[in-house]
């Protein structure tokens, strides 16, 4: 995504660890585990992927209200990488959700056209494919299934003990 200076997600992978980059994307999780000591974790998403975005428990107090609340979240910080692991260090958070409708305006956002996103054209039908669709579709076999819990148990999750 290209809005307004931000990188899209995808060239993450191939930006210097310790960057200073700009993302921005819709907000797909916001997460405070108790264990994290204040530290919350966002995931967001642009057309060609997500970012991870770490928020420190300082940048958190500054930036509270764009956190908790933020669909359309821009995001500039410290890239870092740990292994295949790539997140952000939040350092800035803007709350670009007045922004949403403007996605869908061609300048604003530009779209390339997939061939899959195409409408599909009324073909010929063939006539074997024709006596195809005309076939009631055959109702699915049952599954038989233990009566008691503990037996449904044992077919669904089937005993790792080695004792």
């Amino acid at each position: 995504m290209t809005l307004m200076g931000a990188i899209p997600a995808a060239r993450l992978v191939e930006t210097k660890d310790e960057a200073r980059v700009t993302v921005a994307g819709l907000v797909l999780v916001r997460q405070r585990p108790g264990s994290a000591k204040g530290v919350i974790f966002i995931t967001i998403e642009d057309e060609t992927g997500v970012a991870n975005i770490i928020v420190w428990r300082k940048t958190f107090e500054r930036f509270r209200r764009v956190v908790m609340t933020a669909r359309l979240l821009r995001v500039t910080g410290k890239l870092q990488r740990e292994g295949i692991v790539t997140h952000i260090v939040a350092e800035r958070l803007e709350d670009l959700s007045g922004q949403l409708d403007d996605l869908a305006d061609k300048e604003t956002f530009d779209l390339a056209v997939s061939p899959a996103d195409e409408v599909k054209r009324d073909l010929p039908i063939e006539p074997q494919e024709r006596a195809l669709r005309r076939q009631k579709p055959k109702p699915p076999t049952p599954i038989p299934r233990p009566k008691h819990p503990r037996e449904q148990a044992k077919a669904l999750f089937p005993s790792r003990d080695f004792h």
